[in-house]
């Protein structure tokens, strides 16, 4: 190769094509550095022929500057790109840009400096030096996130450095991860098991395109019945990804890991220091082969990563929408993934409790092939499913928990049993107001109120990030002590727990508290020592925990998630509560489930108390099919945003006089959309309506393309949304 042709990472640049120095060896697939002015841009060499654009004459063309030291991403990894790029309507150089994630890791082999506490104490104490001791205690990291971690400055710590009590340590930043050892703690599998178990383990050893949906009850051991294809993949020297939904499922993920295969597995989360990143990139780019990356486990961005030999990908609670990523380039991973591993000839395992109706559907055409664990590993049973009709059995004036809850909370409690509440809504209240003259706290930033959190004493907005203190008097009419909470959030739900139970051992779970692996870890073993009488908690705790003391689960409001204007809130609804009901009786004592809710004859209310899971997909099925919704049809919206109202509509409009007619297409907007002020920009929303048939990405590119939009005006298109806000 004389000349190639580069992908960049900045969606403004065209195609460029550039000269190979004599003694180079490019190929396709390389990450190189090539001139771009009086700068040097970092860029993917590409196959001309799959990235089309103008072609430079040789003589005009400057010469690549040099090849970066890591492998070239493979033909699998380059047509995921382009093929996520094609499908959800975003730029190529936006998804290489998740592919090359980590900057630091293209350099070559390199160390650093790391520091730690000595163990010594200063001559001079200060309240400062006193909280970075106590708080880096086992913490090994550079000034800065030391500085982050301890709360204090890097001047503080550089001074203890000075004093002896911090010492540099010299380390390797790519040390290699500790290798997981396939047979260490083989479990003995139920014949259920044991017969899935061995369906995947043939289709790891077969080396070709596999999908698998997994439909596992709640507590039936999917995740010790897909270790053994892992277990398989690791003995053939190939790597395996597990996608998780939730940072937050990592820790109890991590020791279930390293309780079966003896060391931890590679982990990939926004979490990650940069230094982390790096080591897990370049590991990953290395393969186990040359003492990399076996396992990785991640959120959804792992799924770009450069995997030297992927054997296998299992995405954990499948159905979870968490997988939609809802800016930027906005896939969803659980569809990714089933591309990469058709690209990479590997099997993909999909599991979970209450599959997405999609699932579903793949697998009766015979598209996936479905495995079934239709009951509890050991005997245990499914719990005992009751409704709480609050129009007939009203709480306490002033509360939120029925009677019947309450009396429920307090026979667990005496038992020296576990207790779950269930509210999808964090803070204290999702309102405030002023009961002398209505002023209600908005976000200056969104179209949303300010939820209440007492825990940290704020004000927030749950979209942009917006927060402020409580005042003391109301900002409209100054009065004082006037302010009034209005509805329950998970906080206001554990200060009634707490008075109705002044002896419980309460733990608020949320993403607020459990916002870092450790906290959750943290949480999950006092949980598990029972050192929690009660937990309160959102979605978060919905999957992936297991609490074998753990017999009651109340839902305090079970209609919440089939309110607004969500297209599938009745499939979210069901799986939201049937997967918080799996965690009750999961060990060798009953378990039961009160749902409180105000519409008992509601479809997927009626089903979830039935536990007639089948009646209910059948029905929401034969409800899509009709509206031509997914898996039926699709869906697609485009959102028009700008920080002035008036250019926003005025550019929605005028993309609306242009809107293509076709057959088995039906566009619906221009208008506002329902969160109209999100993070500061007016926004206005095509929904798209479309059958399978229909070439639908084209259309919306082609129709794009006749307008010229202003430079404040952002175009964002979401291919199979979930977000409707």
């Amino acid at each position: 190769m004389n000349r190639v042709r580069l992908l960049t990472f900045n969606s403004a640049l065209p195609v460029l094509d550039y000269k190979v120095p004599d003694g180079m060896a490019v190929e396709p697939g390389a990450v190189v550095i090539a001139p771009l002015g009086p700068r040097q841009i970092t860029g993917i060499v590409w196959e001309a022929d799959r990235l089309p654009g103008e072609e430079v004459p040789a003589a005009k063309l400057r010469a690549i500057v040099e090849v970066l030291p890591v492998p070239p991403l493979s033909a699998a990894l380059r047509r995921l790109i382009e093929w996520t790029a094609d499908y959800y309507c975003a730029p190529m150089n936006s998804v290489a840009r998740m592919v090359i994630s980590s900057g630091g890791a293209l350099t070559g082999p390199t160390t650093m400096t790391e520091y730690r506490l000595t163990g010594d104490e200063p001559e001079r104490m200060t309240p400062q030096r006193l909280q970075a001791i106590d708080l880096l205690q086992g913490e090994q990291a550079t000034i800065r996130e030391l500085s982050e971690l301890s709360g204090v400055s890097e001047g503080v710590l550089r001074g203890l450095v000075s004093a002896g009590v911090i010492e540099p340590v010299t380390v390797a930043i790519d040390r290699p991860f500790e290798p997981a050892d396939p047979d260490f703690d083989v479990p003995e599998l139920s014949p259920e098991q044991r017969e899935v178990a061995g369906r995947l383990v043939d289709a790891v050893k077969a080396r070709a395109f596999a999908p698998f949906l997994l439909d596992g009850v709640t507590g039936s051991g999917k995740t010790e019945t897909y270790f053994e294809p892992i277990a398989e993949t690791i003995r053939m020297g190939r790597q395996v990804l597990v996608l998780l939904p939730e940072i937050a499922l990592t820790e109890n993920f991590l020791k279930r890991f390293e309780d079966r295969f003896g060391a931890a597995p590679v982990q990939w989360h926004s979490s990650l220091k940069s230094t982390e990143r790096r080591r897990a990139w370049r590991a990953i780019s290395q393969g186990p082969q040359n003492g990399g990356a076996q396992v990785v486990v991640g959120a959804r961005s792992a799924l770009f990563l450069p995997y030297a030999d992927l054997g296998l990908i299992v995405v954990d609670e499948a159905h979870e929408v968490s997988f939609k990523q809802d800016d930027g380039v906005r896939y969803n991973a659980r569809d990714v993934s089933v591309m990469r591993a058709r690209f990479e000839c590997i099997p993909v395992v999909l599991a979970s409790a209450t599959p997405a109706l999609e699932s579903l559907q793949m697998a009766e055409s015979g598209i996936y092939e479905k495995l079934d664990l239709p009951s509890r590993f050991g005997g245990a049973e499914l719990p005992h499913i009751d409704c709480i009709n609050l129009t007939e059995e009203q709480p306490e004036r002033g509360r939120w928990l029925a009677p019947r809850l309450v009396a429920a909370l307090e026979d667990r409690l005496a038992k020296g049993e576990q207790s779950l509440l269930f509210l999808n809504r964090r803070g204290f209240a999702p309102l405030t107001l002023c009961r002398n003259c209505g002023f209600r706290f908005q976000c200056p930033n969104c179209s949303a109120w300010l939820v209440e959190h007492r825990l940290s004493r704020r004000l927030a907005c749950h979209h942009c990030g917006h927060e402020t203190e409580p005042p003391a008097t109301c900002p409209e009419c100054g009065e004082p002590d006037c302010l009034v909470a209005c509805g329950p959030g998970v906080e206001r739900i554990a200060d009634e727990v707490a008075e109705i139970l002044p002896e419980a051992r309460i733990a608020v779970a949320t993403s607020d508290t459990l916002n870092s692996p450790e906290r959750a870890a943290q949480f999950i073993t006092e949980a598990e020592n029972g050192a929690i009488d009660v937990i309160v908690g959102t979605q978060l705790v919905t999957k992936g925990f297991h609490f074998p003391e753990l017999t009651l689960v109340g839902v305090v409001d079970a209609d919440l998630g089939l309110e607004g204007g969500d297209l599938r809130a009745g499939e979210r609804t069901y799986q939201q509560i049937a997967q918080v009901a799996g965690r009750a009786g999961r060990g060798s004592k009953p378990g039961e489930v009160l749902l409180q809710t105000r519409h008992p004859e509601a479809p997927v209310i009626a089903a979830l108390a039935e536990g007639d899971r089948d009646a209910f997909y059948e029905a929401e099925t034969e409800a899509r099919r009709h509206a031509g919704a997914p898996p039926f049809g699709r869906w697609a919206a485009i959102i028009i945003s700008s920080e002035d109202n008036a250019e926003a509509r005025q550019a929605a409009n005028r993309l609306g006089d242009s809107r293509p007619h076709a057959d088995d297409l039906m566009i619906l907007g221009p208008a506002p959309a329902p969160l109209a002020l999100l993070r500061g920009r007016y926004r206005y929303r095509f929904l798209i309506n479309a059958r399978r048939n229909v070439e639908l990405q084209r259309i919306i590119m082609d129709w794009l393309a006749t307008q010229e939009f202003p430079p404040g005006v952002r175009i964002g298109v979401d291919i199979d949304p979930y977000s409707f806000v």
